[in-house]
């Protein structure tokens, strides 16, 4: 008997910290606050879809040493931004971790690059992929082109489930991810659909 299509996919929740999402944050994206309730629903019918979670995370050495270049100077003066066991490290209010949900922490734009991410997924059986989160120019783009080059069979972008730093940056990059095959629905059109 063949798996079911949510037990071959997983859902990736991408960077919903207190830093990216809280307005002052020190890497705060402008669109993120808005989409918190509609990442909160998705997550919750992925659960009752049996699909699996995991909470890509940014986190970083207090002091930055695992920091790009380009963000050292955010380290400069002590801890930076999503430093490990930091309150911007955490999750934004409103999505919790269950006990069967997988956390995974990056250190880079893509969820793939420098981690176990994709050993995980093809362990796990994981042929469909769908994302949620900030920021959709650099770590919602950067993790889906991975996924396309891995060949994942089916990547999504819920695209009022993901922001950028304005509409119109976020617009242009679901087209650009929609012409190399990534489908884009609505959260409520992926809700209607069987995905």
């Amino acid at each position: 008997m063949a798996a079911s299509k949510s037990s071959e996919t997983a859902m990736l929740v991408i960077d919903m910290q207190n830093d990216f999402i809280l307005p002052g944050g020190p890497m705060y994206v402008a669109g993120g606050q808005s989409i918190v309730p509609s990442v909160i629903r998705a997550v919750s019918l992925a659960r009752d879809r049996g699909i699996f979670l995991i909470w890509v995370v940014r986190e970083h050495d207090p002091w930055g040493r695992d920091v790009e270049l380009f963000r050292r100077h955010l380290y400069a003066n002590g801890v930076g931004p999503t430093a490990r066991g930091s309150k911007g490290a955490q999750l934004v209010d409103g999505l919790v971790p269950e006990e069967h949900d997988y956390k995974l922490v990056k250190t880079r734009f893509s969820a793939f690059f420098d981690t176990h991410l994709h050993h995980l997924l093809q362990t796990a059986g994981v042929k469909n992929l769908v994302i949620v989160g900030v920021q959709t120019p650099n770590c919602i783009r950067q993790t889906v082109y991975d996924a396309v080059a891995l060949n994942y069979q089916s990547v999504t972008v819920i695209t009022d489930a993901t922001a950028a730093a304005t509409p119109e940056v976020h617009i242009a990059n679901i087209m650009d991810m929609n012409n190399i095959g990534v489908k884009t629905p609505t959260l409520q059109e992926w809700c209607s659909s069987n995905a």
